[in-house]
């Protein structure tokens, strides 16, 4: 089990073998024996890996209880040559499968189980085979989950509350957009995962938020010839901004658009100029030549790689930690144990638990 979590951490931080025999001062094949399990490393080699792939000591000997199954990377079409490829998908996998594991250990501390169990709702058919059916399925949904019509002002906390488990996770990478997953634990309890990147602005991340949501209700319910990557496109849009809104913002019928409403509508409702003008199209307010004269203008622009204007402030998990402290507020966790499954040192967890200010030392 150690040499095992000694290999994920070195995958998780992105290093090679040679990288981190290097900041170890072994060789390669050292790193190895120590992954197969051939050669204990010691206590202070044990912590200059964990520094080296920035985990704590904590890492290597904590009980692997969590398996990720049915894993999907979201799509993202670039040039051959900028792909993610199978190394950083599994990179981030052992990222995404520690953060699990700490919320559902976080989540086991609680007598009562603090957020809902996910289940996909009564309201999604069996089989989903034509795109305006998913129009209804978006208002369904909000329906369900006591959403309304109105603008999803934190889709991440929602989707927090709702029983999911949202994961930001920091990679710097134009080809990774997000990913979804099941969590099995080992008494076979399943937690449906979505893990978006940080590195997108809000719009962007709101929008795979809701895409690989779209994954999770409608799994094995696409029919075939409708595509299962644009049919959770068109209910990632219709979700965030419903038909009904989007006639009330723009009229039952417009002969063109102006970026500025966009614009407005875009930090209003959290999707993107752009995803504005395709609900605007699919919602019937202007006719497909229109649209098509507005990506033009967009092309033009250079809107399609960077919209105009403020971007829109990305959004982060916020229940994790607001979960640890009320757990250590009612005792059902020690001081250790919180600043552990928060990733920080204990001195610094105690200033911040204590909202005292941290200097350079605290954080050494």
């Amino acid at each position: 089990m150690l040499g095992q979590r000694i290999r994920q951490a070195r995958l998780a931080a992105g290093l090679t073998l040679e990288a981190l025999g290097q900041q170890l001062g072994v060789t390669k094949a050292a790193i190895q024996k120590y992954e197969k399990g051939a050669v204990t490393p010691d206590s202070s080699k044990l912590l200059k890996i964990a520094r080296a792939c920035g985990v704590r000591t904590e890492y290597f000997f904590r009980r692997q209880t969590v398996q990720l199954a049915n894993i999907e990377f979201r799509k993202v079409e670039l040039h051959k040559n900028r792909a993610f490829g199978m190394k950083r998908a599994e990179a981030v996998q052992i990222r995404v499968a520690e953060s699990v594991e700490k919320r559902i250990e976080l989540l086991n501390a609680f007598p009562e189980s603090p957020t809902s169990r996910f289940a996909v709702p009564e309201g999604v058919p069996a089989r989903i085979a034509e795109f305006e059916s998913i129009e209804a399925l978006a208002d369904e949904m909000r329906h369900a989950w006591s959403l309304g019509l109105n603008p999803i002002g934190d889709l991440t906390g929602t989707l927090e509350m709702l029983g999911i488990l949202v994961l930001s996770v920091d990679v710097e990478h134009p080809a990774f957009s997000g990913m979804t997953a099941t969590a099995v634990t080992a008494d076979g309890r399943q937690y449906p995962v979505i893990a978006v990147s940080s590195c997108w602005p809000g719009d962007r991340q709101r929008f795979t938020l809701a895409h690989e949501l779209a994954h999770v209700l409608m799994a094995g319910r696409v029919a075939e010839p409708l595509d299962e990557e644009k049919a959770c496109d068109r209910f990632a849009g219709a979700f965030l901004a419903p038909q009904t809104a989007v006639i009330h913002e723009l009229g039952k019928q417009r002969h063109r658009l102006e970026p500025r409403e966009l614009y407005r509508l875009k930090h209003e409702y959290g999707l993107s100029m752009r995803g504005w003008g395709v609900r605007a199209v699919q919602c019937g307010v202007i006719p497909h030549d229109r649209y098509q004269s507005l990506m033009k203008l967009f092309s033009s622009k250079g809107w399609n790689r960077s919209e105009p204007g403020e971007p829109l402030p990305t959004e982060s998990p916020q229940l994790f930690e607001q979960l640890v402290y009320r757990a250590l507020a009612e005792q059902l966790i020690s001081e250790a144990k919180a600043a552990e499954l928060l990733g920080i040192p204990r001195m610094q967890f105690y200033r911040e638990r204590w909202m005292e200010p941290l200097d350079a030392a605290a954080n050494q």
